[in-house]
């Protein structure tokens, strides 16, 4: 569930301490207290116990610091969680090529969900954050530039290369979420995978006996495996429908709007 919005304190006040356009405290603060470390200090406690856990108080704890200095550097939790969104959007993986270097989008995009995924996987809070209002700072622009240095090779206009992040990032976080849903099913609940369906197993027998659900008593018995990979399997799929796509427009039988020169 979302519990935290991008963009929903002050956004010019979170746009200055992005882009150190801002005034910086001139008076009063700890020495040794600076606005990057406490967004680090925000991202760890994130990290660590979920974004629930980060508030002024806690993070003035973690400093060795009064929450009031806190305040000297960053309005309030909503404009924080905007500078911690930008912190860990780094491009990572899928930094854009040299200048005058080819790549070939293929990789691009297998790099770029790998990276989304890594990046879901080391900072699981993300996927409870509503980021369609995202405050661009400069790595989340990093993270933009590089991902449309990858993929324009495509040939597709710059609506259609958005539309392709957008699907790939989609794609991974429904994975990543259904990840981290189920770690922490097993967190809250105390009970693992194969005992969770062993408790479910009588019901299940005496519902697929039933004659009711004649495709579902037909599945193989290794369908809902944990072996099977889900991201691998969804990851090819997605590269080969971008290919469809790609051929179609060289070969100029696209659906009618063929791509930037």
């Amino acid at each position: 569930m979302t519990t935290e919005t991008s963009g929903s304190g002050d956004v010019a006040r979170s746009l200055e301490l992005l882009w150190g356009t801002g005034e910086r405290p001139s008076r009063g603060p700890k020495p040794g207290l600076t606005l990057d470390r406490i967004v680090a200090a925000a991202v760890e406690v994130a990290d660590a116990e979920g974004l629930g856990a980060v508030s002024m108080r806690r993070l003035s704890t973690e400093l060795g610091t009064g929450t009031m200095s806190l305040y000297r550097y960053v309005p309030g939790k909503a404009e924080l969680l905007d500078l911690m969104l930008d912190r860990v959007s780094d491009p990572g993986p899928w930094d854009p090529p040299p200048p005058g270097e080819t790549v070939d989008w293929r990789e691009a995009l297998d790099s770029l969900a790998r990276g989304y995924l890594e990046l879901y996987r080391a900072h699981s809070w993300l996927l409870k954050v509503n980021q369609a209002r995202t405050v661009l700072g400069p790595s989340t622009l990093r993270s933009l530039e590089a991902a449309l240095t990858g993929l324009r090779g495509m040939g597709l206009r710059d609506a259609e290369l958005l539309s392709v992040i957008i699907a790939t990032q989609s794609f991974v976080s429904g994975i990543a979420r259904m990840e981290a849903d189920s770690a922490e099913a097993i967190d809250q609940t105390g009970l693992g995978h194969e005992e969770f369906w062993k408790v479910q197993e009588p019901f299940l027998v005496r519902a697929m006996d039933s004659g009711e659900y004649p495709l579902m008593a037909r599945l193989d018995d290794d369908t809902f495996s944990l072996e099977f990979d889900h991201f691998e399997f969804g990851l090819q799929r997605l590269k080969d429908g971008m290919e469809a796509l790609v051929t179609a427009r060289q070969k100029g039988s696209g659906d009618g709007e063929r791509g930037e020169e």
